[in-house]
């Protein structure tokens, strides 16, 4: 899939992340230290780098799920806290990982968060069809509870909640994790489609390949630094794996 060139260089960000970091509740050591990066409308953007490098932790940020210790997150110029946090959730959707129905079918769980947005039934079921038909979904999971779905199945469904939202911004924590090759490609290509529909994408996963060929920029953290911010063509892919090898290595020692 190839990278598309950057896109609105020139125009205000979507997203300014200046000076952020998080402290633990030990004071002397910290999850994210003085990270600052942009955003632009329609990015693809990976997040990499070792296990603990402070990546969920970035996008639990991003989703006022926690606060920074000190600097500041601007959504399109207006600061994060002065936004009802509902009201910032609905413009940032984050997907976890490890996503709940809780106790729903999954045709329920697709449409609960647009109920409660008031969207009519007719408009929720061309939603959910939409979706389901972009991720290839099959009907008879509809009527399935979370105890007869595979973890990847629950990613699947996740994800298509996502989109049935129809959010400005979606962060994804390892969308791919639990799905075959083939469905983690298709998943890729669904959600290139929506960034040229000018959804802003930021994405975390440990697999370089897929974030490769995802993304139009890429954020490597360590240690919760970002030491480094590049557009995807200019990044030495062989390079940042070995790094990252290196990395993981490291810490499986200090374990």
């Amino acid at each position: 899939m190839p990278n598309s060139s950057e896109k609105n260089t020139e125009s205000t960000p979507q997203l300014r992340i200046e000076n952020v970091s998080l402290k633990t509740p030990i004071a002397s050591s910290y999850l994210l230290d003085n990270i600052s990066f942009q955003v632009q409308m329609g990015d693809r953007v990976a997040i990499v780098g070792p296990s603990g490098a402070g990546k969920t932790t970035l996008l639990r940020l991003l989703n006022r799920l926690s606060s920074p210790t000190t600097g500041s997150i601007y959504l399109e110029n207006t600061e994060y806290r002065q936004i009802p946090a509902i009201e910032l959730r609905r413009q940032i959707t984050l997907v976890m990982q490890e996503s709940k129905l809780l106790g729903m079918s999954v045709r329920e769980a697709l449409a609960y968060p647009l109920k409660l947005r008031g969207v009519n039934p007719s408009n929720i079921r061309e939603r959910i069809s939409g979706a389901i038909a972009q991720l290839h979904i099959p009907q008879e999971w509809l009527d399935r509870t979370e105890l007869q779905l595979s973890t990847g199945q629950k990613q699947l469904v996740a994800i298509a909640r996502s989109i049935i939202l129809q959010p400005k911004i979606l962060l994804l924590d390892e969308p791919t994790s639990a799905l075959d090759a083939g469905k983690a490609h298709h998943i890729l290509e669904v959600l290139t489609e929506l960034t040229n529909s000018q959804i802003t994408i930021l994405m975390v996963n440990h697999q370089l390949e897929l974030a490769q060929e995802f993304a139009t920029r890429v954020l490597y953290l360590q240690q919760g630094k970002l030491l480094q911010d590049s557009p995807s063509h200019q990044i030495n892919w062989w390079e940042m794996r070995q790094n990252l090898i290196k990395a993981e290595a490291e810490a499986e020692q200090e374990w």
